[in-house]
């Protein structure tokens, strides 16, 4: 019997930790062949997580590029991608999630008439200019795919309001996968200066890197983070600055003066996972953290006006603050000060997985090409 052969298709750090852990869970089947094609637009970052997880791509299209533009990304992936393709036509694209690299695979596989399927599928703010360009990325990759890995039944309700009803199954996040095998208690930090921090005091991770947030509303979110560091300094603030070159300048410009203010390098996928593990709480414009962090029993401040992820809120893990100053002030205070309130949300239930999202995928990966007799029964939330 001819293996299924599944192209993974994936370019920056966000999209690489959620896809190793299905490219290492796909090796384990022995009905699929599963190749990995790596774009590189992300490329250190991307890299750092490539070699955390031990995986080799098969294929890199090595396209990042200084001051890359949307459209240079989307133009080399669609014209790389063509390459790759006929060199080694696969039955199913997989991507991922939200990023041009996403979309423009997706793109590409319908071009060539490949079957494509979207892992974490379904998430959606309804609003096409915020997250900026994620939202419109995930809304087309959706019109595209021909199988939909949707984390959460919410998401799944999402596709269905869009009129998307066949093939979509609730898996939960893969990146819940990931922490099963990053976050160990005995573990050394590869940037030496977190294994120096004393974790039985108040720690806070923060990230802060989105495009829409550029602007006034990053200068915000630095700025409340220098009076929050000033007005508390017993408190550590552990920043690990966006390669951007606009957020370095804009990070550097407003905490370069604070002492308990960390201001260092992006993160190894294993070092963020094990600081968020040991942190008080975590502020983030991130999308991943938001799912992260829960699953580790974190409190999440997002520095945004809206979440494509409300499931969290629901559940009470998570709080949208945006991307005032006074008001990114007022609720990490409330944390820090209100002990009920902080437990609450660190104890609430987290709503995206248990760990083993990326089966299902392949389960169900089987039962859609004939190889498997049902689909994976699909996640719900405790």
């Amino acid at each position: 019997m001819n293996k299924i052969k599944v192209m993974l298709v994936f370019g920056t750090r966000p999209e690489a930790i959620k896809m190793c852990p299905l490219v290492k869970e796909l090796e384990q089947i022995p009905e699929i062949e599963p190749i990995v094609c790596v774009t590189g637009q992300h490329r250190e970052m991307l890299d750092q997580v490539l070699q955390a997880f031990e995986i080799t791509p098969d294929f890199d299209l090595n396209i990042m590029e200084k001051s890359q533009t949307l459209s240079s990304v989307t133009s080399k992936v669609l014209m790389g991608l063509h390459d790759v393709f006929n060199q080694n036509r696969p039955d199913i694209v997989l991507v991922h999630g939200d990023t041009t690299t996403s979309f423009a695979a997706g793109l590409a596989g319908f071009y060539h008439q490949i079957k494509v399927g979207h892992v974490e599928a379904g998430l959606r703010s309804f609003d096409k200019n915020s997250p900026y360009p994620e939202e419109m990325n995930r809304v087309l990759t959706g019109r595209i795919a021909d199988l939909h890995f949707a984390p959460t039944t919410a998401n799944k309700k999402n596709l269905d309001l869009e009129g998307v009803r066949e093939h979509v199954y609730i898996t939960g996040n893969t990146v819940i996968d990931a922490l099963k095998t990053t976050v160990r208690e005995d573990y050394v930090f590869a940037c030496d200066a977190l294994n120096h921090i004393d974790y039985s005091k108040h720690v806070v991770l923060m990230t802060a890197h989105r495009r829409e947030n550029y602007g006034k509303p990053m200068e915000n979110i630095m700025q409340a983070v220098a009076q929050l560091a000033a007005e508390r300094p017993e408190v550590t603030f552990v920043y690990p600055v966006h390669l951007s070159p606009y957020v370095q300048e804009t990070a550097h410009k407003y905490l370069d003066g604070s002492p308990n203010v960390m201001l260092i390098e992006p993160l190894g996928v294993f070092d963020m996972h094990n600081i968020m593990s040991r942190v008080y709480m975590v502020m983030t414009d991130s999308g991943g953290l938001q799912e992260e962090a829960p699953a580790l029993g974190k409190p999440v401040l997002v520095l945004r006006r809206e979440t494509e992820r409300p499931e969290a809120v629901v559940a009470g893990t998570v709080e949208i603050v945006g991307t005032g100053k006074e008001d990114i002030i007022e609720h990490a205070n409330r944390l820090f000060d209100d002990q009920e309130h902080y437990l609450r949300m660190k104890r609430a239930v987290n709503p995206y997985g248990d760990g083993n999202a990326c089966a299902r995928i392949a389960q169900d990966l089987l039962y859609y090409f004939g190889t498997g007799e049902e689909p994976a029964a699909e996640f719900v939330a405790e």
